[in-house]
């Protein structure tokens, strides 16, 4: 009886937990750059039923699992959100008009699921990647995210930009007064799994720094000038995943009101002493 309530209960979490990432999809659909995430639900580990004290002795298709026991089979006690996944998939390109907003457009990948990203570097050094282009001038005249980190050039410098009338070229060149100034650094990622987000459309490399995809084999990309990648979260599919979170976590719930109710008649009736 409550291996039923833990099962159940843990149904509820794990659904509770996908509504709030699917409420979190929604709360970013209109954020530059911004990459939906995917639940990854699994069931908790099998455990081996065993009728104990078996006296009858065990044949091929019962086999004595352990001394005194013959195995009934396996059963799961219940689910657990294993992990959010991130969907690297292209968003829509959108036309903002700003000089400072950049869209970085996939081309020929050479890694079936890979993807690109800006390079971005706080005050202390520590390297980010990003795929939100609305980027801005600040006062010291450093080309960086509206958060402050800086975008990075080839060479792993910050840019600085003379003023805001400057040109952006296809492969990142930024070119100002007839001068060219620096390249935008674009880094590959060809397993984007080893990604960790941290909020505010950046994400952390867990497997080092990532390699420049800058003059790179079989790796073509697209850097339009005041154009934005809009996010990748689909509204209807969204809204409709979360219709049948919310309905799996409702018939969970009339699960535990059905094994409580028969909890209760145990108690109070059955075990009653006449």
């Amino acid at each position: 009886m409550l291996r039923g309530f833990y099962t159940a209960a843990s149904g509820m979490l794990s659904q509770q937990r996908r509504v709030e990432m699917l409420t979190n999809n929604i709360a970013n659909a209109n954020t530059p750059g911004y990459k939906a995430d995917q639940a990854a639900l699994r069931a908790f580990p099998e455990l081996l039923l065993s009728r104990l004290d078996e006296t009858t002795v065990p044949t091929k298709e019962a086999p004595r699992s352990f001394p005194f026991s013959t195995a009934v089979g396996s059963i799961n006690t219940g689910v657990y959100m294993q992990e959010l996944i991130p969907n690297f998939r292209q968003g829509d390109i959108k036309e903002t008009g700003r000089p400072t907003d950049i869209a970085l457009v996939n081309g020929t990948l050479p890694a079936a699921g890979g993807t690109l990203f800006f390079v971005v570097q706080n005050e202390n050094g520590d390297i980010r990647y990003t795929r939100n282009g609305n980027f801005t001038v600040n006062p010291q005249g450093f080309l960086t995210t509206n958060d402050g980190w800086y975008v990075l050039d080839e060479n792993g410098g910050r840019i600085a930009l003379p003023s805001e009338d400057f040109t952006v070229n296809a492969d990142g060149t930024i070119v100002a007064n007839n001068n060219p100034i620096a390249r935008i650094n674009i880094a590959f990622a060809a397993n984007p799994n080893v990604l960790v987000k941290e909020g505010n459309g950046l994400f952390r490399s867990t497997a080092g720094v990532l390699p420049s995809a800058l003059n790179a084999p079989n790796i073509t990309y697209t850097l339009k000038q005041g154009f934005v990648e809009r996010s990748n979260v689909d509204l209807n599919r969204t809204m409709t995943e979360m219709l049948s979170a919310y309905r799996a976590f409702e018939a969970n719930q009339k699960i535990v009101q059905a094994y409580d109710k028969s909890m209760d008649k145990a108690v109070n009736e059955v075990g009653r002493l006449k």
